[in-house]
């Protein structure tokens, strides 16, 4: 149980390195992309979040732990609803229901 817990926050921590990667997408030139705190703090999200999916590796199946990587699809939506206003599609809904619905498949 515990490493679908930290399974799940790897999800997490991926769809937050996402949003913060988006944040810094606002650069004019290379020069304002290096400036750019949000960059590093999603690139240091991102490699905490894969330090954790190497960690989870170890105990869990591959065959479990990659198709469980889709909830950071999840995430990524409410993120993407409540922090940049994005509407959210009756397509959109169907699909999380999906994915949902096929990691307590492989769980």
């Amino acid at each position: 149980m515990k490493y679908y817990l930290i399974l799940i926050a790897m999800t997490l921590i991926g769809s937050i390195a996402s949003f913060f990667l988006k944040k810094g997408s606002t650069f004019k030139n290379i020069v304002e992309l290096f400036k750019n705190k949000y960059v590093y703090i999603g690139g240091i999200l991102y490699v905490t979040s894969a330090l954790l999916n190497i960690y989870v590796l170890k105990y869990l199946d591959y065959s479990v732990v990659l198709p469980l990587t889709s909830i950071t699809y999840v995430w990524t939506l409410f993120i993407s609803y409540f922090f940049l206003k994005e509407k959210i599609s009756l397509k959109k809904m169907i699909g999380i229901l999906l994915i949902v619905g096929g990691a307590f498949l492989i769980v």
